[in-house]
């Protein structure tokens, strides 16, 4: 997974860089490899043991291939598919060993043995990387790459300077600590050495001590106790409803252990939980646990107990089955006041005789009453009790149920509630919570107890715990410090809220990070070198290295090649870093010149600060947050160098699921690079998401990407043939004009998204919307697109696609003939936005929408009877148009105006309305008209805005209909529209509720004669057409008609029909190829058509004369004066006269 969040983010940072060298800005983009931590040095490591153990090459034992499934709360065996696997299993797919791993990598035995040096590894995998990322178009400095770790003596002696510095400035201390901490690696085990439980950190309970009556103990527990007390130990996160305590849970199957602690008392709990305890200092001896005995959960079953704070003087341990071994201690203290779960199950205990039976449980083990102890609003002082009651919970065993009240009742008590007994009587809860746990703490009956917050896996395979050691560590808790960090965070730009909150809650909760450990890659502190400087900890001003790496050793990754500046590592002391990169440090005593200095110091003004940082979302509660502390420790008394903007983001999924090669659901790099392109890919990515919740890489849609991108390939060059007939002259068509603003608009809302990093949102405007306005252009452009207009829209729909198709754009860029490259172009300037056309645009769109939807409900009646014919297709559309809303519905509109903006811009309820117009006289006689009308002026508010209550529109819209009358006839597929006013609706037309927007349709079927147009040119590809001639027909409609039925005729001005001059004997003669127009005349332009149905014949009328016309007409496609046999082209036709 980590791979898939690195391409997502290099891929967001290479898009931002494309857009603002486009915006003009000069941009560096570097790239580094952190190799330090754990995770190199443990898989070499492992080699090296397969080897001693298996030999060479291992001879691994030969193992049942079985698959573990972990199956998580929530999944079925049947439904193992959803269940999920470690950070390691998922990475390594089926294969056990490291070995494996890497023969899964194509790498041979003698290659793997020489990566038991973890040496080895650094100089093998970076070019791989490298030449992967070239692939891909990532634009980057590599001069100024480099590793990490003291393998690079360069970079080493960067991190040393950093922390000498911190530590000057005391935010580096020593002390001892709580952290998440590896058993056997001996060590803190932070983020990046974890293989499960990333950002999961310690958890403060509070364990308390309750001593077992030595009366009721069993007989072996008081053998090994030897008069030691002996305590059961419950974890708990809610120390203040001791008070409320009337029983401690065990669970009758687990196994607890007796062992001694560091007072000579006697502790019973699970061995996990003296496992962590052990190593905070709590057992006899340190990381070692002494235990006196095992017993069984059912063995303690009914011993009496003394509990601190409870009102009782002694309670007894009873069974719980829902009790788990991999958290807490396996005891747990019991609240039925305030705890849903503890009053379900002592309810359970007092009503089940059997179940007391079974464990031995007397009557009088269970004879107790919640205790009240909190008052919380709305629940009172017996919250479990009210919440069981009000959800109707029957029994422990509702676990749904009693989840949902443990998630209404626990908070609200918290932060609600108010304690009613004890020496904390009537404050609140969250105010004294420390104060009792201090209270139990002093008075020996309780401890301050440790653990992971949940499972943490070290990348050797080891169970971490929480550990009380000594550490080298950054205090992030210093409260100058943490204000210093917060600063910087209130001038930061995250992009998105969460990222913010996110942040700030870190910034809350941070305290002390342990930043050194003893094993694995990295740089020695600099005063302690028994330590390695972590990986967290050595990567946070990496980005100040990146402005003058390439002058210390630019072109190789380790600083082994020769120096462009002639320096030697030695020789960048702390006092030349100072000088680099402190803006008030002097020139330091070096054996550097001074001229050389300088170099790098300006190097490191003119880029500093980090304009932008792309990372993992995963990263916010630590590195990124560790990257604010250490710029304002290094650089405390210049804000200007401080982080300037963060973007995080998601993971990455592929096809829905996430990325897991046991699974098969896997893709790398390389071959996504192969299977879609590295533009394809990219345009994939982009079009996979933009918040911080996972991206979706799916691949149909990256393939559909492809076709997208090659179908606007092959559409650039036909424009750019010479032969394609596009307009010139002036651009004052209307629909040069809805394209020409669409353009604008769309460019510049895609500049906004490029700005706000929301590179999905671009693809939508900049691409997929961009590409739909040229679509529509086409569409409605009868007379023919604008030249001048596609040259612009190819141009900047490149330039608005070279971010995230670098390779593609280039390509365009140099088809449409343009010079240089199209990286060193600037963003497209668009003109000022006329809103007007894009309104006719869209309610044009919107209406021919509507006159589909309303023909299709023509076509397909919803009640026609079985066996009844079907409709006819019409073929002449009626539409009228309204000027002006009836005076009812305008009174209703302008009160409706006025209530909303009155009301801050929000409807009140409907009452409202109904009482103000109850009443009115303009409405009477339209009652029942008068809420439905109101419901659907409020819907389109809500999605157009408060224009929608208007009573006129911004355009004349009989004169819009009339003017894409060819349009609606073409996508209606009609032979002919009427558009009129209300006011010429003939008789029997209802207009009282057409509205000025919603323009009203009727469709009828016209009489025709239908013409078949055969076509005799050989090698011309086309045969015949059938086309209706219907009464009053004109050459220009009828050329128009064909043009409909066949696309290949762009230009209905070529077009000419010619007749038959000997109506019986012409259709009937051969035609003869050289002299296709012989004993034909040509229909003049200016000729009108006429039919007689049942005659089943057709005229026209040309200079007075009205002339039957031959059973076939003749038609002649002109291209350039001459025949035109292009095979998509209507050439030459002939038809034949049926009944319509």
């Amino acid at each position: 997974m980590a791979a898939c969040i690195l391409v997502t983010r290099l891929l967001c940072r290479r898009f931002a860089i494309g857009y603002q060298r486009l915006k003009g800005k000069r941009c560096l983009y570097p790239f580094g490899l952190h190799c330090t931590g754990m995770p190199i040095k443990a898989c070499a490591d492992k080699l090296l043991r397969e080897m001693e153990d298996f030999g060479y090459p291992p001879k691994f034992p030969v193992e049942e291939n079985t698959e573990a499934v972990v199956v998580e709360k929530g999944d079925t065996p049947e439904n193992k598919a959803k269940s999920k696997k470690s950070k390691v299993a998922a990475k390594a797919g089926s294969a056990k060993y490291q070995w494996q791993i890497m023969t899964s990598l194509g790498l041979t035995d003698e290659e793997i043995k020489e990566f038991a040096n973890p040496m080895h590894w650094l100089k093998y995998f970076p070019p791989w990387a490298q030449n992967d990322l070239k692939k891909m178009g990532l634009k980057v400095d590599w001069r100024r790459t480099f590793i990490t770790t003291d393998a690079n003596p360069y970079y080493d002696s960067f991190v040393r300077w950093q922390f000498i510095r911190l530590k000057e400035r005391n935010k580096i201390q020593f002390g001892k600590r709580y952290t998440i901490y590896s058993p056997k690696d001996r060590q803190p085990c932070m983020d990046h050495d974890r293989s499960a439980g990333e950002n999961v950190g310690p958890q403060e309970y509070t364990l308390i001590k309750m001593r077992v009556i030595e009366e009721t103990m069993p007989q072996n527990l008081k053998v090994v106790a030897s008069r030691r007390p002996v305590f059961l130990v419950a974890a708990t996160l809610r120390p203040e409803t001791m008070y409320g305590q009337t029983n401690c849970w065990l669970h009758p199957d687990i196994t607890y252990i007796a062992f001694v602690n560091n007072k000579n008392e006697v502790f019973i709990c699970t061995r996990r939980a003296a496992r962590n305890m052990s190593y905070q200092e709590m057992t006899e001896k340190p990381e070692i646990v002494n235990v006196l005995a095992e017993i069984k959960g059912r063995d303690l079953m009914g011993v009496a107990l003394v509990a601190p704070l409870s009102s009782f003087p002694k309670i007894y341990a009873l069974p719980m089955m829902t009790i788990k071994e991999d958290k807490g201690t396996g005891v747990v203290t019991s609240v039925p006041s305030d705890s849903p779960d503890d009053f379900a199950a002592l309810r359970d205990l007092k009503n089940k005789a059997a179940m007391r039976e079974k464990f031995g449980i007397k009557e009088e083990m269970v004879a107790f009453e919640p205790v009240p102890i909190i008052d919380v609003e709305g629940f009172g002082t017996l919250s479990a009790p009210k919440i069981c009651e009000e959800l109707k919970i029957q029994s422990q065993n509702d676990r749904e149920k009693l989840q949902l009240a443990k998630e209404r009742v626990y908070l609200k008590g918290f932060y609600e509630g108010v304690l009613i007994v004890g020496e904390f009587k009537g404050k609140k809860v969250q105010d004294i919570k420390k104060q009792i746990q201090k209270l139990l703490v002093d008075r020996g009956e309780a401890a301050v107890y440790m653990e992971p917050e949940k499972l943490v896996v070290s990348r050797s395979g080891d169970q971490c715990v929480v550990a009380l050691c000594d550490q080298w560590f950054l205090d992030y808790g210093n409260a100058e410090w943490k204000a210093q960090a917060t600063q910087a965070l209130a001038n930061l730009n995250t992009y998105h809220d969460e990222s913010r909150k996110n942040f700030e809650a870190t910034l809350d909760w941070l305290h002390e990070h342990a930043c050194s450990r003893s094993y694995g890659l990295g740089t020695k502190l600099p005063w302690d070198p028994q330590y390695l400087i972590e990986s967290l900890s050595d990567s946070t001003i990496y980005m100040a290295y990146y402005t003058v790496a390439h002058l210390l050793h630019g072109g190789s990754f380790d600083g082994s090649g020769t120096s462009p500046l002639g320096i030697e590592p030695e020789e960048m002391t702390p006092e030349v870093w100072d000088y680099l990169f402190c803006q008030t440090a002097t020139v330091p005593k070096s054996t550097i010149a001074v001229d050389k200095l300088k170099k790098m110091r300006r190097e490191f003004e003119y880029w500093y600060a980090v304009d932008l940082r792309v990372s993992g979302k995963d990263l916010i509660p630590n590195h990124l947050t560790y990257y604010l502390y250490n710029h304002c420790a290094i650089w405390p008394n210049d804000p200007k160098k401080w982080p300037q903007a963060i973007r995080a983001n998601g993971h990455l999924l592929l096809n829905s699921e996430k990325m897991s090669k046991s699974t098969g659901n896997f893709l790398t790099l390389s071959d996504a690079l192969e299977k879609f392109s590295a533009d394809g890919m990219r345009f994939a990515l982009a079009d996979a998401g933009d918040t911080i919740e996972d991206a979706n890489f799916v691949e149909a849609m990256a393939d559909a990407g492809i076709l997208r991108l090659y179908a606007f390939l092959e559409w650039v060059r036909e424009m750019m043939d010479t032969d394609v007939a596009l307009r010139t002259g002036e651009q004052n068509d209307i629909c040069d004009q809805i394209f020409i603003n669409e353009m604008n608009l769309l460019t510049k809302q895609t500049d906004e998204f490029y700005e706000k990093m929301l590179y999905k949102e671009a693809l939508r405007t900049g691409f997929y919307e961009f590409q739909a306005a040229r679509d529509k252009y086409r569409e409605l452009c009868v007379v023919g697109m604008h030249r001048d207009l596609v040259l612009q829209f190819i141009e900047w729909q490149a330039l608005m696609l070279s971010p995230i198709c670098p390779h593609l754009s280039e390509h365009i860029w140099t088809e449409i003939g343009k010079s240089g490259l199209i990286v060193n172009a600037k963003w497209p300037t668009a003109g000022p936005v006329d809103m007007v056309p894009i309104k006719v645009s869209s309610y044009l769109m919107n209406t021919a929408h509507e006159f589909r939807l309303k023909l299709k409900n023509y076509l397909t009646p919803p009640k026609a009877k079985k066996g009844a014919a079907p409709v006819e297709k019409p073929t002449l559309a009626i539409i009228l148009v309204a000027k002006l809303y009836p005076q009812w519905q305008q009174v209703i509109l302008g009160t409706m105006k006025t209530i909303y903006e009155e009301n801050k811009n929000q409807f009140p309820d409907n009452r409202v309305f109904s009482e103000k117009f109850k009443d009115h006289a303009d409405l009477k006689k339209y009652v029942k008209k008068v809420m439905p009308f109101v419901a659907g002026v409020k819907e389109r508010v809500a999605a157009e805005g408060a224009s929608a209550m208007r009573t006129s529109l911004d355009f004349n819209e009989l004169d819009v209909l009339k003017q894409f009358a060819d349009y609606l006839v073409n996508t209606l597929d009609m032979e002919n529209i009427e558009i009129k006013p209300t006011d010429e609706a003939g008789e029997g037309m209802n207009v009282e509720d057409i509205v000025p927007g919603q323009p009203f349709i009727v469709f009828r079927r016209e009489p025709s004669v239908t013409v078949q147009f055969v076509n005799p040119i050989p090698m011309s590809g086309l045969f015949q057409c059938d086309v209706p001639i219907m009464e009053g027909d004109s050459v220009v409609k009828i050329a128009k008609r064909l043009k409909r039925t066949e696309r290949g005729i762009k230009d209905i001005n070529r077009v000419q029909l010619w007749r038959y001059d000997d109506i019986v004997l012409g259709p009937r003669k051969m035609v003869l190829f050289n002299k296709p127009t012989d004993a034909k005349t040509q229909i003049p332009s200016n000729a009108c058509f006429s039919i007689d149905v049942k005659a089943n014949q057709a005229f026209v009328t040309a200079d007075s004369s009205v002339l039957s016309l031959a059973l076939k007409l003749f038609i002649w496609w002109f291209e350039c004066g001459s025949f035109c046999s292009y095979s998509s082209s209507i050439v030459q036709r002939f038809g034949r006269i049926t009944a319509a």
